[in-house]
């Protein structure tokens, strides 16, 4: 039976629209007109196009942060993604964990991002959830009113390599460098960045579960469910993604079938400063980052040696 962890008011919710000007050197955008609500903002996600893109100014719905977070565990290291059916869009798709920026964080996205791997990723414990921390500042716990969480150890949240080109909030420079693109189907400016999280070295047994908001008689509920952890990891080979899809739980590792999966368009190919796509296969996304053919040169090692 799922456990419901939080109940919000989606009124609560404000954002701003932005005007968006990209270059080939960078990318700035700016808040624009009054703030939106939860509704409002995705009544203003439709389509748009550009006719360069790499140079290009345009109003777009709202700013979305992802991180593509690498975990640490047992040695080796995992891209973690999430399950989401995506109601706006009316698909289910594996995905970096995001969300949406509040008006009083579009100048400090990175906060946004942190706090969302502390709601979307959930790392269990016999002795408890983990709570964690980037660098001094310490991520919230938002379900301490009904799961219990470690106090003597927590994970660490660390940046990874940034993005070549600079992007800016106004005229400033967005900390820790997040690859940005624009994508064109929901008119979002999507900032995504690499972060590394480390547990406590006395870690055993730990299980992962991802915990979403769905919208439910005019509510955000957000809803433990043991049955469905929904959180997978891509293992890394020497930095590179496999063709692998695993689960973690109670320690274990366990394979997971990928017939008929698909991956939201942050995996999807970029064009400048662009994303048209609004998800791809698995499979495609396998061929398009040469997984087959590093998978199958892999085993041939394995034979030979």
């Amino acid at each position: 039976m799922p456990r419901t962890l939080i109940r919000k008011n989606p009124t609560a919710f404000k954002t701003l629209p932005l005007y968006v000007e990209a270059s080939t050197d960078g990318l700035s955008y700016q808040s624009l007109g009054r703030p939106l609500n939860f509704t409002e903002m995705l009544e203003r996600r439709r389509p748009v196009e550009v006719s360069d893109p790499q140079r290009f100014a345009i109003e777009l719905a709202n700013l979305g942060v992802s991180v593509r977070l690498t975990l640490s565990w047992q040695g080796k290291d995992y891209w973690v993604l999430v399950r989401q059916r995506r109601q706006d869009r009316g698909d289910v798709v594996l995905k970096l964990i995001s969300g949406y920026v509040p008006a009083h964080e579009l100048n400090l996205p990175l906060l946004t991002a942190i706090q969302e791997v502390a709601e979307e990723c959930l790392l269990e414990t016999p002795e408890g959830w983990l709570a964690g921390r980037f660098g001094d500042t310490w991520l919230p716990t938002p379900y301490q009113g009904t799961l219990h969480y470690r106090e003597a150890v927590q994970f660490r949240l660390s940046p990874l390599s940034g993005a070549a080109r600079p992007v800016q909030c106004a005229n400033m420079t967005l900390l820790e460098r997040p690859r940005a693109y624009v994508h064109l189907p929901t008119a979002s400016l999507q900032l995504v960045y690499d972060m590394q999280l480390e547990l406590p070295r006395e870690t055993r047994q730990l299980s992962l579960f991802h915990v979403d908001e769905c919208f439910e008689d005019g509510q955000l509920i957000a809803r433990l469910d043991r049955a469905r952890p929904d959180l997978y990891l891509i293992p890394l080979e020497q930095g590179r993604p496999t063709a692998e899809l695993l689960t973690l739980k109670n320690g274990t590792l366990k394979s997971v079938a990928t017939r008929g999966l698909w991956l939201a368009e942050s995996f999807a190919a970029q064009d400048g400063w662009v994303v048209r796509e609004e998800r791809i296969r698995w499979r495609d996304w396998v061929a398009q980052q040469g997984l087959e053919t590093l998978k199958a040169s892999k085993a041939i090692k394995r034979k030979v040696g």
